[in-house]
């Protein structure tokens, strides 16, 4: 039964602060989520428990008495910032549509803005190194976008000062994009290489730098849109061609850029990127995104 758009969402806040009500709670939940509450211990070889020691951010094996540290080699490791604090920033970031702004994230958390400033960014560089790598497969809508503030220039492409971006989008699948220099031919089919797998029906708009991926094994067709032509139906493949998926991710962060960030510097442009990318992987997955986070910490 498909859940009312009404109902209570799935983690909501009261949901988290019942969960982790201190930094205890969120130690032992970074603890479960990296090693598991039970397992094979590193020392001993034992499948043992490890219970939580008093004095340290530690845990001891039952069988010898092996220290794990589960903050070691993360960035909670030497944060003075209470765990709580990190957690609900974490929180913010994957129950959030349209992204969490420094400026946000200081009055949510009761920090420096010098402080959320830097724990947003830590947060979006875990985003990306908690994705799949591996190549998309199937039919993949191929489309790229100008980001960037109001700058002189002209309006499209070539529009002067923007930051390229370019998306990756696998029809019931994965999100991969990436920043490129520029549109010309070599550029783009060396990034579908690297993202696409040969073999893959490949949907783009008329861009004539596309033209030649026939040629580099995959099944190419181009949609007009200079000509009013938004979706082609290939009778012999019975494949509906488009990039409406791709086109409405960058509608959407586009937008959230300018309601909540106002700009992106090309310098962090990349984090912003991969932060928008992860959501949109995980859409409707509160509880994972969140797991999924801490774990890649």
């Amino acid at each position: 039964m498909e859940k009312s758009k009404s109902a209570s969402p799935d983690f909501s806040v009261r949901d988290f602060f019942k969960r982790f009500p201190d930094d205890e709670a969120c130690l032992e939940h970074i603890f479960n989520v990296r090693f598991g509450a039970r397992h094979v211990c590193r020392v001993c070889g034992v499948e043992s428990t490890f219970h939580r020691m008093s004095d340290r951010r530690a845990f001891a094996c039952a069988a010898c008495g092996d220290h794990v540290y589960p903050t070691a080699g993360t960035i909670f490791q030497d944060t003075r910032t209470p765990l709580q604090v990190w957690f609900y920033a974490i929180y913010l970031f994957v129950t959030t549509r349209h992204g969490v702004s420094g400026k946000e994230l200081q009055r949510q958390l009761g920090v420096t803005y010098k402080t959320a400033w830097r724990m947003g960014h830590k947060i979006r560089e875990q985003m990306d190194k908690g994705e799949v790598k591996q190549l998309l497969t199937g039919h993949v809508e191929i489309d790229e976008a100008y980001v960037g503030g109001k700058r002189p220039g002209k309006r499209g492409r070539g529009a002067a000062g923007k930051t390229i971006v370019m998306g990756f989008k696998e029809r019931g699948g994965r999100l991969v994009t990436e920043i490129i220099p520029n549109i010309k031919m070599a550029t783009l089919k060396a990034q579908t290489a690297a993202t696409v797998a040969p073999g893959a029906v490949v949907s783009t708009d008329e861009l004539l730098s596309y033209g030649l991926l026939k040629q580099d094994g995959y099944t190419h067709v181009a949609v007009k849109h200079g000509k009013k032509e938004w979706a082609i139906y290939d009778y012999r493949t019975q494949q509906l061609h488009h990039t409406n998926g791709v086109e409405s991710f960058w509608r959407l962060f586009k937008h959230s850029v300018r309601g909540t960030h106002v700009s992106i510097s090309q310098k962090h442009m990349k984090r912003y990127l991969d932060e928008f990318t992860f959501r949109a992987n995980h859409r409707g997955e509160v509880n994972g995104m969140f797991d999924r986070l801490i774990a890649a910490f």
